[in-house]
């Protein structure tokens, strides 16, 4: 399986291209993003591409991938609406629409959150904004497209955030997460598990197009 991720460099990336290249069945792995993951392995190639919602000057770079993984987003928090909604749905339905008529048997999995709004009506921006961005995207002629919502994630295997303040909640829950994803898996997973589910969703299909936590552990 050839394998298109973008946002290698964010906390889900990370532990989604982790996984990507240690998946045997994984064969290739291209990176786009707005900067380099640091990274060398014979499975990887890079392409730093500033704007994500067009890709039309790389677009020849981009035939014969079965799957994309989008991992790519960030936080809402003191963002205006318009800001966030260029960074969160145009970068994913740019970008899909265009690997959509490059790669139509391709398969694109999504990474929303938890709260996503479906109906893009409610009162909170970046659930509202979310939840348009997936309803646009499962529109789109792929094989198939999966959107995954995970809620906490626990970062393993040296993954974290690049955002300070995100990373302390992280940091002071560490030692409870077990017990965490014993007893509330609706809620938890870890970046493995989340990466794992992401490349067998895009490798073997998933049982609904739309996964939160509990799924995601599941799969």
């Amino acid at each position: 399986m050839n394998v298109i991720l973008f946002g290698a460099s964010g906390m889900v990336g990370q532990g989604v291209l982790r996984e990507c290249l240690l998946d045997p069945d994984v064969k290739k792995v291209l990176s786009i993003g707005r900067g380099t993951t640091g990274q060398s392995n014979a499975k990887l190639r890079e392409i730093v591409h500033k704007d994500i919602a067009d890709l039309s000057s790389i677009e020849d770079q981009l035939r014969g991938y079965d799957a994309c993984l989008f991992a790519l987003g960030v936080s809402s928090f003191g963002m205006k609406e318009a800001d966030y909604r260029h960074i969160t749905y145009d970068y994913a339905v740019g970008a899909a629409e265009t690997l959509a008529r490059l790669n139509p048997g391709m398969t694109f999995v999504y990474v929303s959150g938890m709260g996503t709004d479906s109906s893009e009506h409610g009162r909170t921006m970046s659930a509202r904004v979310k939840g348009e961005t997936e309803n646009a995207l499962l529109r789109l002629p792929f094989k198939a497209a999966y959107m995954f919502r995970p809620g906490f994630i626990q970062p393993l295997h040296g993954v974290k955030s690049k955002t300070a303040l995100v990373r302390i909640p992280y940091i002071l829950l560490g030692p409870f997460m077990p017990l965490l994803m014993k007893l509330s898996p609706k809620y938890v997973t870890t970046s493995e598990v989340l990466a794992r589910a992401m490349i067998k969703a895009a490798r073997d299909g998933a049982p609904k197009r739309v996964l939160e936590s509990e799924d995601i552990n599941a799969l």
